[in-house]
Order: C-alpha cells, then sequence, then structure tokens
C-alpha cells in the first residue's frame, strides 16, 4: 500500500501525487499517469503493482490544476466528467501539466537513486507521449491506447527516449490507419496491436481483456528492466 504526498511544480504549484514503494532496493523509478477518471483506485493498484516490482511508482494526480480530489468511476456520467476535466487541462496555457509530470520524474529518480521511466493509460498515456519528447530525466516511455498520440498533430512529435506503445485493434477511439501512420512515421518505436477494446487494460472496465493485458504487462516490465537498468 503507498500514499499520498505533495509534490511542487516548477512554477510553484503544490499537487497530490500517490506513491508505492518496493520491499527491497528499487529498480529504478516509474511515473504512471492517470486516464480521465483520477488517480482512482485502478491507478493506485497499477502503482502498486510496479511497486511490487521493485520500482518506486509516483502516480500524479494531473487533474488538480482545475479540480482537486478527482476519483471517478467508470459509468457514462463519469466519463463525461472525465472528459470535460481532460479538456480544462488541455485548455491550460504551456506547459501546464508537463510540468507536474516533470516533478513526479524528479521525485521518483531521487526517491529511487535510478533511472526513471513514465508509464500511462488513455490520456495518460497521451501524456507519457509528450512528455518523452519534452521532459528531462525520463530514459523510457509506455503509453497504453494514448488516445490523440496518433493524429497527425502528436505523431510530428519526436521522443528523446525509447517508446513502447500498445493499442488494442478494437479501439473505437484509434483508427488502425492511424497506427500504422504512427508506425511508419517513427520506426524506432516499438509498437504492439492487440485483440482488444480501448482500456483492455483496466480489470474496472466492461472493456478489460485479461490475456492482452498480461502480454501487454510482461512487455513493459521486459522494457523498463532493459531501459532502466
Amino acid at each position: 500500500m503507498g500514499q499520498f504526498i505533495d509534490l511542487k511544480a516548477a512554477d510553484g504549484t503544490t499537487f497530490p501525487a500517490y506513491v508505492a514503494e518496493p520491499a527491497g532496493k528499487p529498480k529504478g523509478g516509474i511515473v504512471v499517469v492517470q486516464e480521465i477518471f483520477g488517480v482512482n483506485t485502478h491507478i493506485r493498484e497499477v502503482a502498486d503493482g510496479y511497486a511490487a516490482d521493485g520500482y518506486v511508482a509516483v502516480a500524479p494526480a494531473t487533474f488538480h490544476r482545475v479540480q482537486q480530489n478527482v476519483e471517478l468511476g467508470y459509468a457514462e456520467a463519469d466519463m463525461g466528467a472525465g472528459f470535460k476535466l481532460k479538456q480544462a487541462v488541455e485548455a491550460l496555457p504551456a506547459p501546464g501539466v508537463l510540468q507536474d509530470l516533470q516533478a513526479a520524474v524528479d521525485y521518483a529518480a531521487s526517491k529511487s537513486g535510478g533511472k526513471v521511466g513514465m508509464v500511462g493509460y488513455c490520456w495518460g498515456g497521451l501524456l507519457t507521449w509528450r512528455a518523452a519528447s519534452a521532459l528531462t530525466g525520463l530514459s523510457a516511455a509506455v503509453p497504453y491506447y494514448g488516445g490523440g498520440m496518433t493524429t497527425p498533430e502528436e505523431a510530428a512529435r519526436q521522443p528523446k527516449v525509447p517508446v513502447l506503445a500498445h493499442f488494442g485493434e478494437q479501439d473505437q477511439w484509434i483508427p488502425l490507419d492511424s497506427i500504422e501512420a504512427l508506425k511508419k512515421a517513427h520506426p524506432e518505436i516499438e509498437v504492439h496491436v492487440y485483440p482488444a477494446h480501448h482500456g483492455f487494460n483496466c480489470n474496472h472496465r466492461g472493456a478489460y481483456d485479461e490475456a492482452s493485458a498480461k502480454l501487454a504487462r510482461e512487455r513493459t516490465l521486459a522494457f523498463f528492466a532493459d531501459k532502466l537498468k
């Protein structure tokens, strides 16, 4: 079990982050970036899982600049509320929430004493993709079904660190042809497509696909083990 702490961004903004620590010496740090549902039970479980695998896991509250203490479920009303909050964060002046992610990376590095990776889901996957090209102190990035990252504007970004990307072939939000376009634009990225829907990693959602989630996690852990050593 982890706990919430307060982190401070470069502009002085203080925001909460859920931190889970491993039992022994850390292998490194992993920043876990939320979906549009806040740092809810699922995201905390994901962070706990990475801590169990030996990493200091830090899950920053990326809605904090527009609304505090967001913890949503997965009903239609929650989807709508989360989408509005995401739009509000996206509308913030640059660098917006990226400076919060930078603070989380810096904390993960200092706390773990090692290299830092980032993993994000849905909107968090998009933020992870942006972080790969914009932040310092990051050594690897793993976006899961990053909504929007396959658009031409986002695909034009140039990541500074190795990227492993997971997508679902039945994802209604991310067309397969846009995934193929991303692969052509970035042959250096390791891309995997699973026979699953958007959100397939989340066992609290109807879209959960156990086999795809298990395989994606195995690949992610192997990727981090290689890039954060």
